[in-house]
Formats: structure tokens, C-alpha cells, sequence
């Protein structure tokens, strides 16, 4: 006797699965984030889309591998989140991701409508008023009431996240509507229209002028220029105005390294510093001239300054300027065309690849005789392993700190550090979430042991999506650039020493293959792992040390006018 098989009741579409075709209609891919009780409405609807879930151990970590993956792919990253203490626990992630303007979108649960406006019904989880915690980190806020108003309440925050300047968003929906039956059709797609900056017409004639008619033009090229893909208008500027390029920590790969007329980034030396200050006209392009940008705020420029700048908080917030609110590529490109027209170059025809030779030659100089050769074979080490179309990502660590001045990336948007909002954690998640991004190329993570301790639950990550990332963490017993900085102003440190396990041992009990090396062998350990598939670990011990801060004001120069300022001068710059 044969029986017929039942047909399995067809599911009834819930405010969760708008929140998933609502993102598969807007372009993602995949999502990052953490389950918890009342976002448990949108995970379950996450298995029955297409959308691709990379699931961390903890939500700041997940907050990390998403600004990562926007970084890298220039586009949005969705973060989900459960309400309370896994929404509180991204707020550190948010911040970085708003300092280096990553289009985070991160959706988080709430507590039922009826606890809404907190405290009368005492919900797990719930907060007074959990979307006023997001206000001052985030560029904005969404909260849905309804499981109609999710699909455009979704497209909004992804417009606002996309739109120039791009940056995080938060975006929170009630436990209850998350869970609600959806009556309405499927989402087939969502129109956004993310908002471009471009220049006024009347200040880039203005810029144009200004540049073509300097003597000494010199351009600073911030992350700006990496988020709007702009390196080829900055390449083509530089050259038209024979100006020497400097890059910030975060515009590094802006500008090719090796160029003529590429400064680097030795952003903490006075040299460097000086040469800036001696700019009579100064473009910064893509920078806020922020505590970094600026050597702690001792830049002090003597010329004309234009600054491009898609943040208008960030607009002459520390200098007076010729200020370009606009995207840097837009900006950048509309320049190149007026430059072009006014016949390239103006006046200022002064040695500027000479100018750049001696002051690299003197940085090298003043680094050489500091006694820092184990770092800067280490650093050396480091790039001989990378393959040049890799990904890095570096944590708040000496070796990161060396790499913001002296690492080349060999392309743009390769290197990501923490260094816009400076927390401890980023180098691992970071990586996992680039390695998503483009799982194709290998990722280099690089930690200190204090900062590797935020993210060890994270190997099971790695493991569990195979993915390919190998993980060098220096291991110098404690809070490194912290000893030295209290060392210096205090004479000895305190709370800097840290015990800590084996690391080795500890990723192979996760599963994943692990070496100790040493600054002999680093090099060929760390491009066997990198050569290999799936996460690795590399410990290195040694303890680092920084180069000297030179951000301190020198003696100061010879008062000079403008006419008594030429070749001999500028030469030595």
C-alpha cells in the first residue's frame, strides 16, 4: 500500500525575510553579524535566501570584518546584531568604521514595540534608548515600527551609507515586527540614489589658478583619494604640476611609491613635516589634517593651503584653507581638466625631484642612526613574504606603526589599519572580513600579543570558512607601543605586562597549522604560510621598538622673504 507525501505548508513570510530580500535587492551578497534572542526572526530568514552569513564570535569582531569587507570592495557591508549587549558591542567597530568611512550597515534587534521608550516592562536586553547610543558614532539612524516600512527603511540606510562620505549606519527593528507576518510581496527591488559631491565650478578655477601659478606646489593625498578609486587624477595632477606627493597613513597606495615625486608617508617625522610647511601652495586632498595627518598637530603652514574634503566637519576644521567641500575624485578630476587648460605647469618650475631625493635621503638618515636595524629587517622581512596583490591588515602595534611610515602597499586599498579611531582588536577580523571580500588573494594579518588576545576566538572563524588568512603576531610579553610611551613620559611603566598563552599551541587547538619563528627566518615562514591554503599563524617573538618622535618643533628656521627662498633652499627640501 503506497500513501501519498504531504506537501509541507508553505512558509508564511515574516518581517525577517523583508529584511533579507530588502539587502539581496540592494546588491549584497553577504552578511556578517551574530545571532541573538530577538533577532532570531532575521537569521532564520537568512536560510531561506541566497545571501552568503560569515558568522564571527563576538559582535565587535564582526563589526571589524565588515568595515574591512566595505573597505575593500568599496561597497556596503550588512552587520547583524541582537539587541542590548550585542548592539552595544559593535559601537567600537562602528567607530573605526566611521573614522576611516566604511559603509557599515548594521541592523540590530530591539526589544517588542510595547517596550519601546524603556523601562515599563523589563524586556531582556533593553535599553532606555538604544538607538541614542548610535547617534554620535554613526552618520544615521533608522528605527522601523512596521514590517511594511522594513524594505524602505533598509534602502535608506543603505543610500545613507553609500552616499560621499561613505560611513556606518544603524538601522534597528522590534523583536515583534521582525517576527510579524509580512503582507505585502517580495521585494524585487529597492531604487537608491546614494548622493555624489561634486566641486563647485568657481573654487576649482580658483584651486587651478592658485597651483598653476605656485612655485613650491605640494600635495598631501588622504584616504579620500582610496575611497574614491581617484589615484590615477592624483597621479595625472601631480605630474602636470610637478608637485611632490605625500600620503597620509590612511591614503597610503594613493600614490605610486617609488615615484619621483613620491614623499612616502613619513607623516610623524619634521622633516617631512617641514617640507609641508614650506609649500607656498598645499592641496590636501582627501585628509582633515587630523592629530596623525598633522604630526600631532605641530604642522604649522606657511603658504596657501586648498583643501579637498568630502566631510564638511572635517572642512578647515584645522586650517584655513581654499576649502573644495566634494568628493576627492570629482574634485581631483575637475582639477586635472582646468590644470590641463591652463597649459600645466605655471611658475613653479623648482627642483621638486630633488627637492624629494634629499629629504628621503635625510629621513633615512636620521632613521639609520637610531639603531633600528632588527625592525627595519623585520618590516623588510615582512614585505619580502607579502605577494604584491595581497591584502594586509594591521592591529595597534609597533610594527603597524613602523608600516604607516615606511610600509609600501604596492597598490591601492591594500593596507587597512585601525589608526582612524585607534582601538585595539582590528588586525584579525579585519582580515577575515577582506579575505571574504576577495578569498582569491591572501590576507596578512599583523598583531601584537595584547592586541591578538581580543580576537583569538576568531581562528575558529578562519577555520570553520577555510578562509585565507595567515595571522603574524609579534609577541613582546605586553602593550608595546604603551611600555615605550610610558617609559618616555614617566621614566618606567605600569600595567603594560601581560602573561599570555602559547599562541602556537593555541591555534592548533583550533586547527589551524601554526609556527614560531624568529626575525632570521620570518621571511621565508611567513610566504610559506601565505603560499598555503586556509588560516595559518606565525608568532614571532621580539620586542620592537618605535623610531623617535620627531614632532617637536626644530630650531626655528631662518626668517626669510619669499624672494630669498629659491633653489638653494628648496633644494635641500
Amino acid at each position: 500500500m503506497s500513501t501519498t507525501p504531504t506537501t509541507p505548508e508553505r512558509h508564511r513570510r515574516t518581517g525577517g525575510d523583508l529584511v533579507v530580500e530588502s539587502l539581496a535587492a540592494l546588491g549584497a551578497g553577504t552578511v556578517f553579524g551574530l545571532p541573538g534572542q530577538h533577532a532570531l526572526g532575521v537569521f532564520d530568514a537568512l536560510r531561506r535566501s541566497a545571501l552568503r552569513y560569515v558568522g564571527l564570535r563576538m559582535e565587535n569582531n564582526a563589526g571589524f570584518a565588515a568595515d574591512a569587507y566595505a573597505r575593500t570592495t568599496r561597497g556596503v557591508a550588512p552587520l547583524l546584531v541582537s539587541t542590548g549587549p550585542g548592539a552595544l558591542m559593535t559601537l567600537a567597530a562602528l567607530q573605526e568604521a566611521a573614522a576611516g568611512s566604511a559603509a557599515v550597515l548594521a541592523i540590530g534587534s530591539q526589544v517588542p514595540r510595547a517596550g519601546l521608550g524603556g523601562g515599563r516592562h523589563g524586556y531582556l536586553h533593553e535599553l532606555t534608548d538604544q538607538s541614542a547610543v548610535f547617534r554620535g558614532v554613526v552618520k544615521s539612524v533608522h528605527t522601523v515600527r512596521t514590517a511594511a516600512q522594513i524594505p524602505s527603511a533598509v534602502a535608506a540606510a543603505w543610500e545613507s551609507a553609500l552616499s560621499v562620505p561613505h560611513g556606518p549606519v544603524w538601522l534597528e527593528i522590534p523583536q515583534d515586527v521582525l517576527l510579524a507576518p509580512a503582507d505585502v510581496p517580495p521585494v524585487a527591488g529597492l531604487p537608491v540614489r546614494p548622493k555624489e559631491l561634486p566641486p563647485r565650478r568657481e573654487v576649482i578655477a580658483e584651486a587651478a589658478e592658485r597651483l598653476t601659478g605656485a612655485r613650491r606646489p605640494v600635495i598631501l593625498a588622504g584616504g579620500g583619494v582610496v575611497r574614491a578609486g581617484a589615484e590615477a587624477e592624483l597621479l595625472a595632477l601631480a605630474e602636470l604640476l610637478g608637485a611632490p606627493v605625500a600620503s597620509t597613513f590612511g591614503g597610503k597606495g594613493a600614490f605610486p611609491w617609488e615615484h619621483p615625486l613620491s614623499l612616502r608617508s613619513w607623516m610623524e617625522d619634521r622633516y617631512t613635516t617641514d617640507f609641508l610647511e614650506d609649500a607656498d601652495t598645499l592641496l590636501v586632498v582627501g585628509s582633515g589634517l587630523g592629530e596623525l595627518s598633522s604630526n600631532y598637530h605641530t604642522f604649522r603652514p606657511r603658504g596657501r593651503v586648498v583643501q579637498i574634503e568630502a566631510d564638511l566637519g572635517k572642512l578647515e576644521a584645522n586650517h584655513a584653507a581654499l576649502g573644495i567641500h566634494a568628493d576627492a575624485g570629482l574634485a581631483l578630476r575637475a582639477l586635472v581638466d582646468e590644470v590641463r587648460e591652463r597649459q600645466g605647469r605655471g611658475a613653479g618650475e623648482w627642483p621638486a625631484e630633488a627637492a624629494v631625493a634629499g629629504l628621503l635621503a635625510r629621513v633615512r638618515e636620521r632613521i639609520d642612526g637610531q639603531q633600528l636595524g632588527l625592525e627595519q629587517r623585520v618590516l623588510a622581512a615582512v614585505r619580502d613574504a607579502l605577494p604584491d596583490d595581497a591584502v594586509s591588515c594591521w592591529d595597534m602595534t609597533i610594527l603597524a606603526y613602523w608600516a604607516w611610515s615606511a610600509f609600501d602597499p604596492r597598490r591601492t586599498n591594500a593596507l587597512h589599519s585601525a589608526q582612524g579611531a585607534g582601538g585595539l582588536g582590528y588586525g584579525f577580523p579585519a582580515a577575515l572580513g577582506a579575505a571574504v571580500a576577495d578569498p582569491a588573494r591572501p590576507v596578512l594579518a599583523v598583531s601584537g600579543d595584547g592586541g591578538a588576545m581580543y580576537s583569538v576566538a576568531e581562528l575558529a572563524t578562519a577555520r570553520q570558512y577555510a578562509l585565507p588568512v595567515t595571522w603574524l603576531i609579534v609577541d613582546d610579553g605586553g602593550y608595546g607601543i604603551l611600555r615605550e610611551y610610558m617609559t618616555d613620559a614617566f621614566g618606567e611603566a605600569t600595567a603594560t605586562e601581560l602573561a599570555r598563552p602559547d599562541f602556537v599551541a593555541l591555534a592548533e587547538s583550533f586547527g589551524v597549522p601554526a609556527v614560531r619563528t624568529s626575525p632570521e627566518r620570518l621571511r621565508t615562514d611567513l610566504a610559506a604560510a601565505l603560499a598555503a591554503p586556509g588560516p595559518r599563524v606565525v608568532v614571532l617573538p621580539a620586542r620592537l621598538r618605535m623610531f623617535a618622535p620627531t614632532h617637536l618643533t626644530p630650531t626655528p628656521l631662518t626668517e626669510r622673504s619669499p624672494e630669498a627662498e629659491e633653489p638653494r633652499e628648496t633644494a635641500e627640501r
